[in-house]
């Protein structure tokens, strides 16, 4: 890589270094020393993941992540928020703020009035324990004893699946509760246009696909308020925010949202939303001011 970065520095302006580039110590170095501008583009904090994946080696590959942030020109995130979050208050003079998300709007769209939807919710990404997802599973008795007649879709695959299933069995809802696996991307408009809410329950997030793919499906998204994910949902206007994700909470906020009188006009909202802010043009324009401004 490095070798790369250097017979390419004379097409080259600005090399972007996107997951896992702040350990990318020699190619970070080798863009400085050709005089090109660089950045680390951050979906998610690399230090934290770092004491998830590495274990007892995780000090070492922190120390390796905090040089590659010293020597990088720009680090580009999510939302101002994210800065105490992903504890990186020692790097703010270098914090740029962009996202990288655009979406074909053309495929993800309404094809479903809300209100002419199955009487359904649910909850779509990785069955893993970050996402939240079992404690959703262990709000689901409370929500369906209050509507007889709705059923709700868990889809997606990951370590909790056979937790999450016991759970089900545990609660007897099984029978209203379909569990497909994984979902492609190209069949999530028609799920997404078959709920009337989805539900993110996560301890942790960087800016969630599966939040904008839903709301430009008209779906409204009931979630924790972690990540970038307060600067796209206001409560009761573009979407629903829950304190906290305890099987209580989710259960009590999953009752308010799918009670509300502005159900259809919050949709409508979070899909407009996503299409005044997430287009590729959008985007785009974004990150060309970003590039343009930190010459």
């Amino acid at each position: 890589m490095a070798k790369t970065v250097i017979m390419s520095r004379h097409e080259v302006a600005r090399w972007v270094f996107f997951i896992g580039g702040s350990s990318l110590i020699i190619p970070l170095i080798s863009a400085k020393l050709v005089g090109k501008k660089t950045y680390i583009l951050l979906a998610g904090s690399e230090e934290k993941s770092a004491d998830i994946a590495y274990n007892l080696f995780s000090r070492p590959v922190k120390l390796l992540i905090s040089t590659g942030y010293s020597i990088v020109d720009n680090i580009v995130i999510y939302s101002a928020s994210l800065i105490q979050t992903w504890d990186l208050t020692m790097y703010r003079d270098k914090i740029l703020i962009a996202h990288e998300h655009f979406f074909d709007l053309k495929a993800l769209t309404v094809t479903t009035p809300l209100l002419d939807r199955p009487s359904a919710i649910g909850y779509i990404g990785s069955l893993s324990e970050v996402k939240g997802v079992l404690n959703f599973s262990q709000a689901l008795p409370t929500i369906l004893n209050n509507w007889q007649d709705f059923h709700v879709l868990i889809g997606g695959d990951g370590q909790l699946r056979e937790a999450i299933a016991a759970s089900l069995q545990v609660g007897e809802v099984t029978a209203r509760v379909d569990l497909p696996g994984w979902l492609s991307h190209d069949d999530l408009p028609r799920y997404l246009n078959q709920l009337r809410l989805l539900v993110l329950p996560s301890y942790s997030e960087g800016l969630p696909n599966i939040m904008l793919e839903a709301m430009a499906c008209g779906t409204p998204v009931l979630a924790t308020p972690v990540g970038a994910i307060p600067d796209v949902i206001i409560d009761g206007k573009t979407g629903f925010i829950m304190e906290n994700n305890s099987p209580e909470c989710i259960a009590e906020n999953v009752i308010r949202a799918l009670s509300s009188p502005d159900l259809e006009q919050i949709a409508e909202n979070g899909r407009r939303f996503v299409e005044e802010n997430f287009t590729f043009a959008k985007t785009v324009e974004i990150w060309k001011g970003i590039l343009q401004n930190t010459e």
